[in-house]
Order: C-alpha cells, then structure tokens, then sequence
C-alpha cells in the first residue's frame, strides 16, 4: 500500500531533534511519497537539503505562504521565480489568502496569490491553496484566473458542501487532512458525497494533527488516522482509499 502525503512541511524546526526518525516511521506506515510545500526563502535551504536526504520520497514546491506576505514581497516572489529557473518543482505553493492572522494585508495577499497563479500557468505546474477565513476571497481570484492550465489542491480544506463544489469546479482536489477526525470538523458530514476522484490526503506537519493526537506536534505516518477515517466515510477499504488518492496525486504532479 502506498500513501501520499501531498502537504507535509517536513523542513520544520518541530523536526529538527529527531526529522530522520519522524521520516522513517512514516516510511514503514507506508507513506512513501511526500510533496513539501514552500512558506518563505528562508526555508528553501532546509527544503533543498530534506530532497538531497531522501531523493526518491520527496518532493518540492516554491512558492510565499499568504501569512508571509509582507512589505517585501515582491522580493520572495523574485525568488520563487530564481527557483523556478534553477530547480526542478512540482507545484506553485503554498499560496493564497489567510485572514485569521492579519486581515490588513489583504491587497498584497491578493497580489501576491495572482503573480503566483500566473507564475504556475507560465510554467504549466499545479496551485496548493491555502485559505483561512477566506473563501470569498480566494474564490474571487480563481474565478478571474480560471482556465485549462489552472489546477491543483485546495489545501487543508474545511469548507461546507457548496465550497467544495466551487473548489472542485475550478479544477482543485480537496485536501483532506486530520479536520476529517475532529468531531467538531465538520466535513466528514458530507464528504461521502464528494467522489473520490477529488479527494488527496494530507497531514500538514507539524500542524492539525489528528485525533487521538491531536493538540500534539504532527507527523507524516499520522496520515494513517486520516485514511481509516475515510475508509469509514466512504466504506471503502483502506487500501482502496490509498490507492484512488495517491492516483489522484499523480494526476495533480505528474509524478
């Protein structure tokens, strides 16, 4: 059985005291592939040393995380693009709007979201969307940048029923990850009714881990929580929940 982790910030400092051992209890759950999302330039060394560890399991984006988006933007967007001319990635990400944090950034978030959206239709490669407290918002710009070779992940979605359906109408798969097991999450109440084809899992590491850990740091090989809760939703092995998901990664990465 191979799993896919499609959002995993393996390169943070959480990790730093025991990553190798964090890695290899993923490995032997049997999720084997990891995509590792970008925040900020200051990452990319770490990211860039994680691939060189482990070439044949993980897997990079670049992008400016939205919570990341400040006077100096245009900077880090100048570095994505360096990136992009020096590196192989497999999405722009993560990228979009978070107005928990800090809703006076909200003009720059939105700059930033568009010149990265362009940024991945120039070099034909997938969008991880990140969207806190901000559907409306996010769905704006899709709904401006819509076209053939806009595609990707509707990261950590948490969304109701008919943002899902807007999502998936944009050509994004929904990202599920451990919210799925929170009681109050929400969106195991509907999500038998989304089809599977849509659906890629993820742990988003170290953050949102799932019950029973959740409040804890969390970890790839937790992805395991997530899939025997979509086996339940769905009443589907869990195996075949691994096997449609990471088919559907493949189709969002091309590899």
């Amino acid at each position: 059985m191979i799993i896919t982790d499609t959002h995993t910030h393996l390169y943070s400092e959480a990790f730093d005291e025991d990553r190798d051992q964090m890695m290899q209890r993923a490995l032997d759950a049997g999720v084997t592939r990891f995509f590792v999302p970008a925040i900020d330039s200051t990452y990319t060394e770490g990211m860039l040393a994680l691939e060189k560890d482990y070439p044949n399991n993980v897997f990079l984006m670049t992008g400016l995380h939205p919570t990341h988006v400040k006077d100096n933007y245009n900077e880090e967007l100048e570095h994505v693009v360096d990136m992009l001319d020096k590196h192989k990635f497999y999405a722009i990400g993560e990228i979009g709007i978070d107005l928990y944090w800090d809703k006076s950034t909200l003009s720059i978030q939105q700059d930033a979201f568009r010149q990265q959206i362009q940024l991945a239709k120039q070099h034909e490669l997938p969008i991880v969307i990140h969207c806190r407290d901000a559907f409306d918002e996010v769905f704006e710009i899709l709904e401006e940048e819509k076209a053939d070779k806009l595609y990707g992940i509707f990261h950590c979605f948490t969304g109701n029923f008919e943002q899902a359906k807007q999502a998936i109408s944009y050509n994004m798969k929904l990202g599920i990850g451990g919210v799925a097991t929170f009681k109050n999450g929400k969106i195991d109440q509907f999500l038998n009714q989304i089809d599977l084809k849509h659906i890629v899992l993820e742990t988003d590491a170290p953050y949102l881990a799932p019950t029973p850990f959740r409040g804890k740091r969390n970890e790839s090989s937790y992805i395991t929580k997530v899939l025997e809760k979509l086996s339940d939703i769905y009443q589907v092995s869990e195996e075949k929940i691994a096997e449609i998901t990471t088919e559907n990664s493949k189709d969002v990465f091309g590899i």
